[in-house]
């Protein structure tokens, strides 16, 4: 078996992640195909769980950094529309 990573590539407009993980060679030998599969089969069935808590994780990351920085536009948004067609003078006190 080729020595192929488990990979996931999150693509954003501002932002690329890799996520990589190498999938463990077996030390099966090649006299037996079906076992090599099988070794294979397991080492993927327990990276991808990993896979996944680390791309949530990045993503809720992204989520709250989306947020507060929406939050951020949406104060700023708000004093200017409460003081839409009026002068405003600030303090430099």
């Amino acid at each position: 078996m080729a020595n192929t990573p488990l990979q996931a590539v999150y693509t954003a407009p501002d932002a690329t992640k890799s996520f990589q993980h190498a999938i463990p060679m077996t030390s099966v030998t090649a006299s037996d195909p079906l076992a090599a599969k099988l070794a294979h089969l397991r080492a993927l069935q327990s990276l991808v769980p990993k896979l996944q808590d680390e791309v949530n994780v990045y993503l809720t990351a992204r989520m709250e950094e989306d947020k507060k920085a929406q939050g951020q536009a949406s104060e700023k948004e708000a004093k200017e529309e409460e003081n839409y067609g009026e002068e405003v003078v600030e303090d430099d006190a």
